[in-house]
């Protein structure tokens, strides 16, 4: 009980460190914004069109950037100063929140428009995902780079738990445009966080300047020479496709059509806003216990096979669940279950690529480790959206259990992976001390 308790606190470690508290605490305020709007625009979408194949646009164009452009965005995170791309892709992304709000709030906008901001903020985000990742470990070092990312995705769950439920609760009152009008305001603090930030390790950079598609090829190759490694990546496609594809896109037609009656919405047509924020903020909660109690036990262990898997069986059987009830109290306990399962997977896998990674390549490889994890999320988008529009939204989201128990059974019967033990690379002396002035 003692060493659990040691693990998992241990997690915090790395919060002892100035610049790691400033800008996580940046991060925390933008990305309950980041949650308000994603609530927000999902709720936008459905009440202007009623089809999840428009959902499905919506998602597939929010992140098909991020298949089509992190070979390239990898290469230049590596190669730039990580903590200037980060300043451009946060104000960039405040004046697309700030667009979207205004055509909410002026009652012109179309979902012409959504489409077009979507992939606009897909393209900042295929930016931004690898340049933030490696610069976690830039600000905490090799040796607290896992604690670093389990942290920073423990803020991202704790603002799913708050960021939905405050948009359910803005949506009814005042309208869905001050969401993403608050989201626009909430990226100043992780800019004026990145602004104070003043010392990074730049660990490695490459000093000799290689193609795109060189740097790229790098990554590859290293992630190839291990196949426990791909096994893992493997992992994380299942859960993105099968997962993810669901939470990301068809929460907001289980909250209107699945369990809040029709009498319900007569009386109060605010109430299935409510119940989408309450859906979303079980699932952030579930995610929350996953990344501070499940992860760090996980990562803990030399065979993190069998955990990983196992995760991926109970996501399964959460979707399972969900997929079959129109009760809202099960349908929430299921997405805690879900959401308890896949940022589990996730976080691993990430980690375990970011540690093994070597210094001057963590970047390229956090972008392919999104290119694969999250740049799938069009496709999966796509599939669902279609799907529900033909066999309806429940009976979708037990297809795509059912997909995800299989490939969770598929991995668990590798021996190889169940048998795997990561052994966490020597760590490397810093090349260089960078020292960051304010922009």
């Amino acid at each position: 009980m003692n060493q659990t308790l040691t693990t998992i606190t241990a997690n915090f470690s790395v919060l002892r460190q100035r610049n790691f508290r400033i800008y996580l605490t940046g991060q925390a305020v933008s990305l309950i914004g980041t949650w308000l709007q994603s609530t927000a625009q999902g709720w936008v979408v459905w009440k202007l069109t009623g089809s999840t194949v428009d959902l499905g646009v919506v998602s597939m164009l929010s992140t098909l950037p991020l298949l089509i452009l992190t070979p390239y965005t990898g290469v230049l995170a590596d190669r730039f100063d990580r903590r200037k791309l980060l300043i451009w892709t946060q104000v960039v992304a405040m004046l697309l929140a700030f667009i979207l709000a205004v055509l909410v709030l002026t009652d012109t906008v179309q979902i012409w428009h959504i489409f077009g901001l979507a992939f606009g903020l897909g393209v900042v985000t295929a930016l931004d995902v690898p340049a933030q990742q490696a610069f976690l470990g830039d600000l905490a070092g090799r040796s607290h780079m896992r604690n670093a990312i389990n942290l920073n995705i423990t803020i991202l769950q704790i603002s799913r738990m708050i960021g939905p439920a405050l948009a359910g609760f803005i949506i009814g009152v005042v309208g869905a445009g001050v969401a993403f009008f608050l989201n626009g305001l909430s990226f100043l603090a992780v800019i004026y966080s990145l602004i104070l930030v003043r010392t990074v390790a730049a660990e490695g950079r490459p000093t000799v300047k290689q193609s795109v598609w060189a740097g790229f090829n790098e990554a590859i190759r290293f992630v190839n020479s291990n196949p426990r490694l791909r096994d893992m990546i493997l992992c994380t496609v299942f859960v993105t496709f099968f997962g993810f594809s669901i939470v990301l896109n068809l929460l907001p037609p289980v909250a209107d059509q699945v369990l809040t009656p029709a009498a319900v919405r007569a009386e109060n047509p605010d109430a299935s806003a409510a119940m989408l924020g309450a859906l979303m903020a079980s699932s952030g909660a579930g995610a929350l216990c996953g990344v501070v109690i499940f992860a760090p036990l996980v990562q803990a262990r030399k065979r993190v096979g069998v955990p990983v898997t196992m995760a991926m069986m109970v996501g399964g059987l959460a979707l399972l669940t969900l997929g079959s009830t129109n009760v809202p109290i099960i349908a929430m306990g299921s997405l805690f279950a879900a959401g308890l399962a896949f940022p589990s997977v996730m976080t691993t896998v990430m980690g375990l690529l970011q540690v093994s990674a070597p210094n001057h390549m963590r970047a390229r490889v956090a972008a392919l480790f999104s290119m694969v994890g999250f740049g799938l999320q069009p496709l999966a988008g796509l599939w669902v959206g279609w799907l529900a529009s033909i066999i309806g939204v429940q009976l979708t989201i037990e297809v795509n259990a059912l997909g995800l128990l299989v490939g969770a059974a598929f991995m668990f019967s590798r021996v190889e992976l169940r048998r795997w033990e990561f052994v966490r690379p020597a760590e490397a002396a810093p090349v260089q001390i960078e020292v960051g002035a304010a922009d």
